[in-house]
């Protein structure tokens, strides 16, 4: 564990490496995040990160970073737990809730509860009112790499009383080191999807891919903005065992396969982001989650957890060359 910087607000941000074979990642107390992921024999890294602590607290403040409580839109900005309205922070359009809005957990910096050299685990605690969402939760990270080059993450969560929790990782991914993701070969594992509306919020409609831009079933290239790409891919309609859901492939062979025990799977292009200096589309982000803006959608099941009934996912990044 390495110093990595100051907060604005006078934290200290650590840096913790850990590794296996052939894969080597660095992880930040500062969101939860993902700071770069290295394979053996490959010259660049495989995720987009920055060495700048301001970076992350400016322009770059989705990259690499665990999102929540609640990742993804809320629409209305509202949402109704055991009959009382939660109003949100409207911090998208001052009309939309995004990735909860200031408070959310990739603005916090995280505990180091347990290292070992292959793994880490991150410990939060979210106090009632935090993110405007009732329950004194507590939330823990774990990373571990095995061999011979796959990082499993999993996220756990409690609460003392009902709140809404759908975490995502929101990781850039370019495999190829180049200025743009232009070229990688995608496959998801998903024959439905959520057509959005301008605000980037789902219609309310369940779309099939077949004869759409969005049919990724088998291996294709899409095109930078044909289509363009902040979308939830609908892989089950509930949590499932951790299966195998996404295959990326850049031109210099590199290979990303993507397993989750989430419902959905948001692609977003990275068409409005960047690191400073650097061009949009630079990297493709992939955000394991539940179907987003569930609350007001009836058939995107439920984000609500209880003290009975806890929050749990697991997801995996297996690398070959």
């Amino acid at each position: 564990m390495a110093y990595f910087g100051t907060t604005q607000t006078g934290e200290d941000v650590e840096k913790v490496t850990i590794s296996t074979d052939d894969l080597t990642v660095s992880i930040l107390t500062f969101g939860a995040m993902v700071q770069d992921v290295r394979l053996a024999g490959v010259a660049h890294g495989l995720s987009l990160g920055s060495d700048a602590l301001h970076d992350y607290e400016t322009t770059m403040g989705y990259f690499g970073t665990i999102v929540g409580p609640i990742a993804n839109r809320i629409s209305n900005a509202r949402v109704r737990l055991d009959g009382m309205m939660y109003e949100l922070e409207r911090n998208e359009n001052n009309a939309v809730h995004l990735h909860s809005g200031a408070d959310g957990v990739h603005r916090k910096v995280w505990q180091v509860a347990s290292q070992t050299p292959d793994s880490v685990t991150l410990a939060l605690t979210l106090n009632d009112g935090i993110a405007g969402l009732p329950g004194q939760r507590d939330i823990r990270v774990t990373y571990q790499v095995s061999a011979p080059a796959m990082l499993t993450k999993t996220i756990d969560g409690t609460t003392d009383t009902a709140t809404c929790m759908n975490f995502a990782s929101h990781i850039y991914w370019n495999l190829d080191g180049t200025e743009t993701w232009d070229g990688h070969a995608l496959k998801v594992a998903a024959d439905r999807y959520l057509p959005i509306d301008d605000r980037t919020c789902p219609t309310g409609e369940i779309a099939s891919v077949a004869g759409t831009q969005m049919d990724f079933r088998e291996t294709s290239k899409p095109q930078i903005g044909a289509p363009a790409l902040d979308h939830n891919f609908c892989l089950s309609d509930g949590k499932q065992a951790l299966r195998d859901v996404l295959w990326l492939t850049g031109q210099s062979g590199v290979t990303m396969t993507l397993a989750t025990t989430e419902a959905g799977l948001q692609i977003h292009d990275a068409a409005t982001s960047r690191r400073p200096g650097k061009p949009c589309y630079e990297g493709i982000v992939i955000e394991p989650q539940g179907w987003p803006d569930a609350p007001n959608h009836l058939g995107f099941g439920s984000i609500t957890v209880t003290a009975d009934q806890p929050y749990h996912q697991t997801t995996s990044w297996r690398f070959s060359r």
